[in-house]
């Protein structure tokens, strides 16, 4: 029986740049589920381990580079002011994921047979 680090995975890695800025990927993606989540901005960069400077920069260069925010965040205050997905927002995050489901889905059969190769040793392709 192996670990569960053990386990081999395969991870699509989707961006779309313009220019040089990343407008959407991996993180800001995570980043948006997490506001959902949490309902902030605050609370969703702590639960991912990130600043909340960070989290903001990344929700701020996916709002000026997206056609129309994403985000929308209350101001602060004694009880915070929260955050969440616009409606584009949250189709941003739906349309991300059935694009990495419809990749792994098309790329199944070579996905198995390049997992095989960081398998034990011994082991056939």
């Amino acid at each position: 029986m192996t670990a569960a680090s053990d386990t081999v995975q395969a991870r699509f890695r989707l961006r779309l740049t313009r220019g040089g800025e990343i407008v959407l990927g991996p993180g800001k993606v995570d980043l948006l589920e997490a506001i959902v989540r949490t309902g902030s901005i605050t609370a969703a960069a702590k639960a991912l381990g990130m600043s909340y400077r960070r989290a903001w920069l990344l929700v701020d260069t996916m709002n000026r580079t997206i056609r129309a925010p994403v985000v929308t965040a209350g101001a602060g205050g004694a009880r915070g002011g929260g955050a969440t997905l616009t409606p584009l927002g949250e189709e941003v995050v739906v349309r991300y994921r059935r694009i990495e489901a419809a990749a792994a889905r098309a790329a199944a059969a070579d996905l198995r047979w390049v997992k095989a190769l960081a398998g034990s040793p011994g082991e056939s392709t």
